[in-house]
């Protein structure tokens, strides 16, 4: 496959300056697990609507890119795109043969190498869309020692590691090798990947920069760029050190762009970086998914304690968003002491123990995942039927990125939000910006409602601890053998001493 861009981009004009782009304030909750700072009272009226759809709300939009070169027809089947060959084999060992619509809509553009600006709801394949086009344009090409020849720039380490599981068997088909840069693991590992050659690199932008900053990688070589969910880094305050990769990329190369939401915060990397980019919106950046379920359950502050654990008691997996790591570790701990088999996940954990709790959720060893908004992206979860907002967000893109984590691939699903009477109105909010109607219930625990929603029951009460799965201990048993630490063998020796002094006396 053939490298080369069709459109000659060696004149492309910088442009420079740009807001500032950081994460907003939170606000307070009333929940027993969050903070306790209040909000203003008020109440929205009911509404026996399921994820029904108000117009889309527009304060955040920007204006779309038009685009000069018409876009070519989309596909019905992979079998139609000029891939190479091991990749449809790839993808029909897969069982996968019929595109997503955002799939079928710009993978024929983009393998022709056109930039590309794509829009659509979590779990709606754009992984593959921007890595089909990806693998398909780097097949046969070689990476020179720290020099990438594709860069696929993610917010967070879970999507990073998704982006890399999902792509994983199809760069193997093609020989493609596939490196992934996070922190919170090794960077001399990651030094050494690279220092061995990777052509396709999956990255959150602070480690690549301090992988640059070492000399350990150099993006002079990429000509394909990825950034994916990149609405997020700008929230997150990541965009100076986006700008700054983007910089050194190749500056005739091809850049895709795909997110959830695009808003503002986006505006500055399409206008810099993209150069008449193939538009597609499969979902508006508002809105409701039609097999997701939205509901609003009103409850008292002495009641949510509870209502929340007979929630978590549920049979079948949920995932439970709440503001803060303190807040996290606190219920994690409650519900394990009530017989709920819970975990915690939030930035404060060490990347391997996120990356086992995700792994103990996925194979259901734990059915409750608590956890804050380092959840709300990057995860998947196949059969995931529920997802509950403890602390309700402060935004609404927070609010469909947390929602996103259920209703996936044409799954149902339903998101649930416990909302205290100081609370309702900036809740009330939040859903019309977010474009949802969603069913509003008075509800306490222990009712029938509560359980017909959710699924709730009473807990067990015995206590539960999580271990490890028994084929873990034993790697990790086998792996300690034959090897002592220094203290433990001092340890030994004066036991040892001790043992020949009492003989001898």
């Amino acid at each position: 496959m053939n490298p080369t861009r069709t459109n000659d981009r060696t004149s492309r004009t910088r442009r420079t300056g740009g807001p500032a782009f950081g994460s907003g304030a939170g606000s307070g909750r009333g929940s027993r697990f969050g903070s306790s700072a209040p909000s203003r009272s008020g109440g929205p009226s009911r509404s026996g609507g399921h994820g029904r759809r108000r117009p889309a709300a527009s304060s955040g939009e920007f204006a779309l890119p038009k685009t000069i070169t018409p876009a070519l027809p989309a596909v019905e089947a992979f079998a139609d795109l000029d891939m190479p060959a091991q990749l449809l084999a790839a993808l029909t060992a897969q069982g996968i043969s019929v595109p997503f619509p955002i799939q079928g809509a710009t993978l024929p553009n983009t393998l022709a190498g056109r930039d590309a600006l794509g829009r659509g709801r979590t779990g709606s394949g754009k992984t593959l869309a921007f890595g089909l086009a990806l693998l398909a344009r780097t097949a046969g090409l070689r990476a020179e020692p720290r020099q990438p020849l594709a860069l696929v720039l993610v917010p967070t380490r879970e999507l990073a590691q998704q982006v890399t599981d999902a792509l994983t068997p199809y760069a193997r088909s093609v020989k493609l090798r596939l490196a992934t840069v996070v922190g919170g693991t090794s960077i001399g590992r990651q030094a050494s990947a690279l220092r061995g050659g990777a052509e396709i690199v999956v990255a959150t932008p602070g480690r690549l920069k301090d992988l640059i900053d070492r000399g350990d990688c150099r993006l002079n070589q990429v000509g394909i760029t990825v950034l994916d969910e990149a609405d997020q880094m700008a929230d997150m305050g990541f965009m100076p050190q986006v700008t700054a990769l983007l910089d050194q990329v190749r500056p005739e190369g091809q850049r895709m762009l795909f997110s959830a939401t695009l808003d503002r915060n986006v505006d500055l990397l399409v206008r810099r970086y993209l150069t008449d980019p193939v538009v597609h919106s499969v979902d508006p950046s508002a809105g409701a998914v039609t097999t997701m379920q939205h509901h609003v359950l009103h409850v008292h502050g002495a009641d949510k304690h509870r209502t929340t654990t007979e929630i978590a008691a549920r049979d079948g997996r949920v995932i439970m968003f709440l503001d803060t790591k303190h807040a996290v570790d606190k219920l994690t701990e409650h519900l394990l002491a009530s017989g709920v088999r819970a975990a915690a996940l939030h930035g404060g954990k060490a990347q391997s123990q996120r990356t086992r709790t995700l792994t103990q959720f996925k194979t259901g060893h734990v059915t409750v995942l608590v956890a804050t908004n380092v959840a709300a992206r990057g995860i998947h979860v196949d059969n995931l039927d529920l997802v509950v907002n403890i602390d309700p967000p402060t935004d609404h893109k927070d609010y469909l990125h947390r929602g996103g984590r259920t209703a996936r691939a044409g799954e149902q699903g339903s998101v649930v939000t416990l909302v205290t009477p100081n609370q309702r109105r900036s809740m009330s909010r939040l859903m019309t910006a977010a474009g949802i109607v969603p069913q509003i219930t008075q509800i306490r625990a222990g009712e029938e409602a509560l359980s017909q929603i959710t699924g709730a029951q009473a807990p067990s009460g015995i206590p539960v601890t999580i271990t490890a799965p028994v084929a873990e201990r034993r790697k990790r048993s086998a792996a300690s053998r034959g090897r002592r630490s220094p203290a433990s063998a001092a340890l030994r020796r004066t036991a040892r001493q001790t043992s020949f002094d009492a003989a001898a006396a």
